[in-house]
């Protein structure tokens, strides 16, 4: 009786063991977003030099990265970037968002958005 027992709880086990992992596999898979852990990865600087020099090309502007404040990533046909990034406009600190997509295996990238962070 008692083997039967152990059977029933590990066949159980494991066909719930799916549903318990669900939520984090969902977010992945279907595009969710991760915060970035290390925001001073050289790919992630290159990402925000990319998004200040489309803004600064597209509006004429003439901003420069101070930092990248914090981002995140979501995976799609590609990977979007969003990041807060701390800029100057001459003597006038700001924070932007920017949104990044990015294509690797085709050298791909497009500034989708640049916002002020407003607060």
């Amino acid at each position: 009786m008692q083997q039967n027992s152990c059977f029933l709880i590990l066949s159980l086990s494991l066909l719930f063991l799916p549903f318990i992992f669900s939520d984090a596999r969902k977010d992945a898979l279907t595009g969710g977003w991760t915060p970035i852990k290390n925001i001073k990865d050289p790919h992630v600087s290159e990402i925000a030099e990319f998004a200040i020099d489309e803004y600064n090309k597209q509006s004429k502007g003439n901003l420069k990265l101070e930092e990248v404040v914090k981002g995140k990533t979501q995976v799609v046909s590609g990977i979007n970037y969003t990041l807060v990034l701390q800029v100057k406009d001459e003597t006038v600190d700001n924070s932007y968002e920017a949104v990044v997509w990015e294509k690797a295996w085709l050298k791909f990238r497009k500034l989708t958005s640049f916002t002020l962070v407003k607060g």
